[in-house]
């Protein structure tokens, strides 16, 4: 179906009247209906809106550019190898189109380069980094050569504020890719950019202000590592989530990370009612994180469900290391083996948590129940639970050093969480001088917390040592995801 209507769209452009001359690039009423529908998860609505505009306007290039949302947010939702195998080619195609417009517009350079990004975010999702670099690359540049071209068009600040506080994270297994995307990051800098599009824009009614409330809240959430403020920002912008499959996705995800599992399921359970919220399997699985983080091992059926319709590979085998773990804490031995069996066998290894999980099946090794217990309910924002709970611990049943090493690392989240940074660090430290060559994150995790907590206080030099050390940790569980925490920090400080 989705073939279909992308071969009528394509059909519209080369055989209506007048399309031979005269392109242009009018970003009207109709196609800023058409980007809010794409940006809402609501791509039917989109292609009708596109398929009458380009009808009333058929020299209009922005259907062009719009439509390729479409495609590269149901790849990055979804996931799927064969859909990917089938659209890439489109890329080439719209690029082509777009040639044929008016270089003296600011959107020529513009929404090209945004095409280059989508792909690289595309590329980056199925494991072809280098492609992924090359795009972001041809992206950077043309949007270089707008701002001098154009100065005043300020959609521009958008996608270079973005790709100049990514490239400023890039940890040190990635500087390849650095190189070929030829730019120097800044994260200050680049969330500045963002920042400047929003304040012209306060009212949320700028043509891409959708774009970039997302990228400001999460590249201050993660990389500037102000959870907090990202936090308060999402829910007093103009961004509602009522009706809204993209802002609640967005919302629930921050939420989960921010350590808010309520805030999530009540955003996800509201979100199950708005039209479409079945296309993306990806609103089950965050649902059933929800859930699992409170204990509430009704999340296996939705985990189940998420695998059942998902058409991608990411995340396959978390959501059943997952399982396992809801099984093994009701003491159900038959099933958590088989969900560990269907961790060999299912998904990829290309993301952290997968990677991580895949570690654990071939492993052999269960966590402790009880620290496990702990984590969930830390990870969910249950701090006085967790404390509970983890005081009933007898240290002498700490047989294994990751118990050991776990102990004293969910001690110090609980504490920091609680706001005593005394006692966390002191945890901490006893975390990492134990296991800095361990392959558990443990270690490499305090030293990363530390390094935030003595940034917030402002002991600058003594943080940089911290992120400095996390750095110096290899081949630990999830490293590219701590490693670029730890180097959007340095960035941060000036390091």
């Amino acid at each position: 179906m989705r073939s279909v209507k992308y071969f009528i769209l394509v059909f519209i452009l080369y055989t209506s009247p007048g399309w031979a001359t005269d392109y242009k690039f009018d970003f009207n009423g109709n196609c800023q209906k058409a980007y809010r529908q794409y940006m809402s998860l609501q791509q039917g609505a989109a292609e009708a809106i596109l398929k009458q505009e380009l009808i009333i306007n058929p020299n209009n290039l922005i259907p062009v550019y719009l439509a390729d949302y479409g495609d590269c947010l149901q790849l990055l939702f979804n996931g799927s190898h064969a859909d990917f195998e089938l659209w890439k080619g489109r890329q080439e195609e719209r690029l082509d189109q777009l040639e044929k417009g008016d270089e003296n517009s600011p959107w020529y350079r513009f929404c090209k380069a945004n095409i280059y990004l989508h792909w690289a975010l595309v590329h980056i999702r199925f494991g072809d980094n280098f492609k992924a670099a090359n795009k972001f690359r041809k992206s950077y540049i043309l949007l270089k050569e707008n701002r001098q071209k154009f100065p005043k068009f300020e959609e521009n600040k958008i996608l270079l504020g973005l790709e100049q506080a990514v490239a400023g994270a890039v940890p040190d297994s990635y500087k390849w890719i650095a190189a070929v995307f030829g730019v120097k990051g800044d994260i200050n800098k680049g969330v500045s950019e963002i920042v400047s599009y929003l304040n012209a824009h306060s009212d949320g009614q700028g043509i891409m202000s959708e774009e970039a409330i997302i990228y400001y809240s999460y590249l201050r959430f993660y990389l500037l590592s102000q959870p907090e403020l990202a936090w308060n920002y999402i829910n007093t912008a103009p961004f509602d989530e009522q009706n809204n499959l993209m802002h609640a996705f967005i919302k629930s995800n921050l939420a989960l990370n921010y350590r808010k599992a309520d805030v999530a399921l009540k955003i996800l359970k509201s979100a199950s009612g708005i039209n479409g919220y079945a296309t993306f399997p990806i609103m089950d699985y965050e649902l059933a994180e929800a859930l699992l983080l409170k204990l509430d091992f009704s999340c296996v059926t939705i985990y189940q469900r998420f695998i059942k319709d998902y058409r991608g590979k990411h995340f396959v085998k978390d959501a059943w290391q997952k399982m396992a773990w809801a099984a093994y804490l009701q003491n159900n031995i038959t099933r958590s083996g088989y969900c560990v069996q269907q961790i060999k066998k299912s998904g990829n290894a290309a993301t952290d948590a997968d990677k991580q999980a895949q570690r654990f099946s071939e492993s052999g090794v269960w966590p402790m129940r009880e620290l496990l217990e702990i984590r969930l309910l830390i990870d969910g924002g249950y701090y006085k639970n967790a404390l509970i709970k983890i005081q009933t611990i007898n240290k002498a049943n700490l047989v294994t050093v990751p118990n050991k090493l776990e102990y004293n690392f969910r001690y110090g989240r609980i504490f920091e969480e609680l706001g005593n940074s005394e006692k966390a660090i002191l945890f901490y430290k006893a975390t990492v001088e134990d296991g800095r060559e361990r392959t558990e994150y443990f270690a490499a995790r305090a030293a990363l917390q530390m390094a935030l907590m003595l940034e917030h206080a402002g002991k600058k030099t003594d943080a940089i040592a911290c992120f400095k050390d996390c750095l110096s940790m290899h081949n630990h569980d999830f490293q590219s995801s701590i490693d670029q925490q730890a180097k959007a920090g340095l960035n941060r400080l000036g390091n």
